[in-house]
């Protein structure tokens, strides 16, 4: 918890003060009225709330990967957020997402657990739901079936369909897959998911992803081009 305690960043909830005994652990973090993203997305509609446009979607999507990699980084790599899902990541301001509970939980996929977020965002469904019947439906399984068939318009969330920006929806798509692909070892590092986000979106690289940039080795595949190429050829726009 200490190392917890210190992490400082604008994408990241600061811990404030924390009690922990034997039985029980509490925590005391700021208050976010606009609430969480799962809460945004997958709440009621009849509250009168806008429904979150693609641009906003993008700057959740950026600000949380900012947070994730930040997180990842403290310690010499030893801290990961092993928690990542749409309830944990709040809105506040311009900064969008603000990433909670980091090092609470214990998980070994960070990396699928935020391609699943991003699927959050592209299609605008949670990461599972029942049918009438009572099935178990598995947003990823569900968005691998539809783009198996080359459904990839039944995928992208009908609110986000008025939105010029079709192709971009359809690269963080195939960012989000490539981040749960069932080969561990074939998945992106966070820091490579930040940079292709920030690219995707237009937003200004963050200082973290320049000194990224210096330190990684020019040949290193970072760029978006460079890891999308091979991605899901028949996916497009």
């Amino acid at each position: 918890m200490d190392i917890v305690g210190k992490v400082r960043h604008e994408n990241v909830v600061a811990l404030r003060a924390c009690y922990s005994c034997e039985d029980e652990r509490l925590m005391l973090y700021d208050y976010y009225s606009k609430g969480s993203v799962h809460a945004l997305l997958h709440g009621k509609k009849d509250t009168g709330k806008i429904p979150l446009g693609w641009k906003t979607r993008l700057k959740i999507a950026v600000g949380a990967a900012r947070g994730i990699a930040h997180i990842h980084r403290q310690d010499r790599g030893k801290l990961v957020h092993g928690n990542i899902k749409s309830s944990n990541i709040f809105l506040d301001g311009q900064k969008y997402s603000i990433v909670s509970d980091a090092g609470l939980a214990k998980v070994t996929n960070p990396i699928r657990s935020f391609g699943v977020l991003l699927l959050e965002l592209v299609s605008g469904r949670p990461p599972q739901w029942t049918t009438g019947d009572g099935e178990v439906i598995l947003l990823v399984n569900w968005i691998q079936t539809l783009l198996h068939n080359e459904w990839t318009d039944e995928v992208i969330d009908v609110v986000l369909l008025k939105y010029e920006n079709e192709e971009a929806m359809v690269q963080v798509l195939q960012i989000a897959l490539h981040c749960v692909t069932i080969v561990p070892q074939r998945r992106p590092r966070m820091t490579q998911v930040v940079k292709l986000l920030e690219e995707i979106s237009g937003i200004e690289p963050s200082d973290e992803s320049r000194l990224e940039d210096r330190l990684e080795q020019p040949n290193i595949e970072s760029r978006l081009e460079d890891l999308l190429e091979d991605l899901l050829p028949t996916l497009t726009p």
